[in-house]
């Protein structure tokens, strides 16, 4: 027991200081580390899985959604991001330029990719010329580089990985629907296989994307009662392919406008899984998404017959598409629990010489260490039962805590005592006007819009920032 302790003692506990148990989560369970390029991360295996294990299942749902997968280059001509002045000039403080190519100054400098709306119409500008071509519903998974002033693993960073969405449609109405329709995937994704309850909604103007009509957004409360943005779909309207001089013609043979969407998740999302499900001994992985189900620690494993027996099981559970692995090394039992927490492995499966003689095995919970006494035989089948109660479990205790730190307000000093003495969001009535807006971010240390739910409260008539008529209840939070 003495290495277990030693191992859970290097991290920080999360209610003495938050920032720091994350720092020493990520670092410990050995995710990612900055690399020697500022700003950026190098990914190692055990948070690389995990990322591997996401783009999977969504891009399995991207598929059933009637996306098709594409790559296009990381470098765009200055000339390109000129086309659409709103988006270049949200954009302008974060790009990064290449200027110099093989020793020889360039005719024209290049960004490296911030994002690709600009790249994917200039594709579909030689592409598309009739109704036939369209729609067009494309994703790229790459990498963008973004020159941040402040980064944290996972959650800010220069160079991050991610995938970006890209459609062009014939209709508003189908580009609008397809911008849902995206938005929705990221919702079942995330509170299906990530086990992250959402808030979610449309983007206020002021907090929209970048040359966007809409923006909807998921939003998830950490542990600290932050918002983690999580994903995003966004409505372009016409502006980008006309800007490009993208049309159609229709089937009679009339010149018609192009309407486009994006969206985009990222390897952020790594890090909200960290901050919801995370504890004090480590990680807690969504048994969906963890790269490994379950760890085979063989108790005794000297003495004859025990890791015969163990290695048996791993092959069993294997044939059954379970993602198992056994500890076989010379390191004592409590040091391979404790690393078996702290990588937040769903489920360890103990078994020793009096199991072994019993035909059955201990299995114990990551996420509240309950020990199930199952039978060898019976394994393949009630594991995956186990690891589903987890998925459920998580899901609902996350669930719980969202829905206990969402307050509402019906005035600013009410909504001010409730920011200075709780974590959490906020719920209340808005006008509409930036204005009040940024006031009501500044007056209550921080709390800025984080969506307008598409479900709308009635708090009370009026704006809680100026008094004027309320338009929208507006859910408000800190975010990273």
């Amino acid at each position: 027991m003495a290495d277990e302790k030693k191992l859970v003692e290097k991290i920080t506990s999360r209610e003495e200081d938050f920032a720091s148990w994350y720092t020493d989560v990520v670092k410990e369970a050995k995710l990612c580390d900055y690399s020697s390029v500022k700003g950026c991360l190098n990914y190692f295996p055990n948070g690389y899985a995990i990322w591997e294990n996401i783009q999977k299942n969504l891009d399995d749902r991207f598929k059933k959604a009637g996306v098709q997968n594409v790559s296009l280059p990381m470098l765009i001509p200055e000339s390109l991001l000129q086309k659409e002045k709103d988006h270049i000039a949200g954009f302008a403080p974060e790009v990064a330029w290449v200027t110099q190519g093989g020793g020889e100054k360039l005719e024209e400098k290049f960004c490296i990719r911030p994002t690709s709306e600009t790249l994917f119409c200039d594709v579909w500008q030689k592409q598309v010329k009739s109704y036939r071509d369209l729609p067009l519903v494309w994703n790229q998974w790459c990498s963008v580089l973004r020159w941040e002033k402040t980064t944290r693993p996972f959650l800010r960073s220069r160079e991050f990985l991610w995938q970006e969405g890209h459609t062009l449609h014939a209709t508003y109405e189908e580009a609008e629907e397809r911008t849902k329709q995206m938005f929705q995937v990221y919702y079942d994704f995330v509170t299906q296989d990530l086990a992250i309850p959402l808030v979610c909604g449309k983007k206020t103007e002021s907090e929209k994307f970048a040359g966007a009509e809409d923006t909807y957004t998921i939003e998830a409360m950490m542990h600290d009662g932050k918002s983690l943005q999580s994903g995003t779909s966004h409505f372009f309207g016409s502006g980008f392919p006309d800007a490009f001089g993208i049309k159609y013609l229709d089937k009679e043979n009339k010149l018609h406008s192009c309407f486009e969407t994006s969206w985009g998740m990222s390897t952020r999302i790594i890090g909200a899984i960290i901050m919801v499900h995370g504890d004090d001994s480590g990680l807690v992985l969504p048994p969906r998404i963890a790269p490994t189900q379950a760890m085979i620690i063989p108790i005794a494993q000297h003495k004859e017959g025990v890791l015969e027996k163990a290695k048996e099981l791993l092959k069993i559970l294997q044939d059954a598409g379970i993602r198992t692995k056994l500890d076989d090394s010379d390191k004592t039992p409590g040091f391979k629990y404790a690393e078996q927490e702290m990588l937040g492995i769903p489920v360890r499966i103990e078994i020793g010489p009096r199991d072994i003689e019993n035909e059955e095995v201990v299995v114990v919970r990551r996420t509240d260490r309950e020990k199930i006494n199952v039978k060898i035989k019976d394994l393949p089948t009630q594991l995956p039962i186990i690891l589903e109660a987890i998925q459920k479990d998580m899901y609902e205790k996350a669930k719980d805590f969202l829905d206990q730190h969402i307050y509402s307000a019906s005035n600013m000093e009410e909504m001010k005592k409730i920011g200075e003495t709780k974590v959490g969001f906020i719920k209340a009535m808005w006008c509409g006007d930036s204005h009040c807006e940024e006031t009501i971010k500044a007056e209550t240390g921080g709390f800025g819009s984080r969506c307008i739910p598409e479900n709308q409260e009635h708090i009370s008539d009026t704006c809680i920032c100026c008094g004027k008529e309320a338009k929208h209840m507006v859910v408000w939070g800190k975010s990273y």
